[in-house]
C-alpha cells in the first residue's frame, strides 16, 4: 500500500495526538463512512506513523496555503498535484484529506509546529516543504501578501532565520515592498557594517532638518519624516532579528 493509501487506510490514527492526529481521525472516519477499509493494526509501525504524520502535515499546509488569500484556484490545486505527484488512483482519498484540512478549525501554525517537531534537525526536508509552498503560492500568477505572510510564519516556526526567509523570498518573487531589507535597499546577505553605513546615509538624506534648510516644501518634509521613521524601524527590526539569531547560536 502506498503512503497515500495509508493515510486513509488507517496506518496512523488518533494516537498521533495534536492537530494532525485529529485530522487523521477525521479522514479515517470519512473513509470508513464511504466503505474504505482500515489497515489492520499490525501494519501500524512507528515508521508508517511518522510517514503518515508528515504526509498529513504536508497536505494540511498545502491546503491552508492555497486558501491563505481567501480563494482556492484550480491552478493551486494542480500545483499541489504536481509537487506531490499523487497517483491517480489515490486522488479521491488525498482530495478528501485536502478538503478536510481546508475546513478544519485548527490554525496552520499548529500543523507547522507539529511538523517542525516531527522533522526536527532535518533542514533539507523542511526546506523542500517551503519550496513546495512557494510553488503553490505562485501557481495563480501572483503571490498574495497573505500567502507571503503564511510562508514567513511557517518558515519561522520551522526554525529559519529572518535572513534565510528573506533570501528565499528574493529568490522566488523578488523584493517584498514591506520587507525591512527592501525599505533600506539591501539584501539579507548584506553584512552588518555595510548595513549600518547604508542606514546612516539614508537617515542623513531624509532628515527633516536638512530638508528644511534646503528649502524643501512642508508637504514633502512630512513625507520625508514618514520615510525616516520607516528607515529607523526597518534597521531596528533587522538588527534585532540578527541579535536573536546570534544569541540562539551561542546557547
Amino acid at each position: 500500500m502506498s503512503i497515500w493509501g495509508k493515510i486513509i487506510g488507517g496506518a496512523a490514527g488518533l494516537a498521533l495526538g495534536g492537530p494532525l492526529g485529529a485530522l487523521v481521525g477525521l479522514a479515517v472516519g470519512a473513509a470508513v463512512d464511504v466503505g474504505i477499509e482500515r489497515t489492520p493494526a499490525t501494519a501500524r509501525t512507528a515508521r508508517h506513523t511518522r510517514e503518515v504524520t508528515f504526509t498529513i502535515g504536508v497536505i494540511a499546509l498545502a491546503a491552508k496555503m492555497a486558501k491563505a488569500d481567501g480563494v482556492v484556484t484550480r491552478a493551486e490545486v494542480d500545483a499541489f498535484k504536481k509537487v506531490f505527484k499523487v497517483p491517480p488512483a489515490e486522488m479521491r482519498n488525498v482530495g478528501r484529506v485536502y478538503d478536510l484540512a481546508r475546513q478544519h478549525t485548527a490554525g496552520f501554525e499548529a500543523y507547522a509546529q507539529q511538523i517542525a517537531y516531527l522533522m526536527q534537525g532535518n533542514r533539507p526536508v523542511l526546506t523542500d516543504l517551503l519550496e513546495a509552498l512557494f510553488f503553490i503560492a505562485k501557481a495563480d500568477g501572483e503571490v498574495h501578501p497573505a500567502e507571503l505572510a503564511f510562508i514567513r510564519t511557517v518558515a519561522d516556526i520551522f526554525g529559519f532565520s529572518p535572513d534565510e526567509i528573506e533570501t528565499m523570498i528574493l529568490r522566488h518573487i523578488g523584493p517584498d515592498p514591506e520587507s525591512p531589507y527592501t525599505i533600506l535597499g539591501v539584501t539579507p546577505m548584506t553584512d552588518d557594517a555595510t548595513l549600518k553605513a547604508r542606514y546612516r546615509r539614508l537617515v542623513l538624506e531624509t532628515h527633516p532638518d536638512r530638508l528644511m534648510a534646503e528649502g524643501v516644501p512642508a508637504d514633502l518634509i512630512a513625507v520625508a519624516t514618514r520615510r525616516s521613521a520607516e528607515i529607523n524601524a526597518a534597521y531596528d527590526e533587522i538588527m534585532a532579528a540578527r541579535r536573536k539569531v546570534r544569541e540562539r547560536g551561542a546557547v
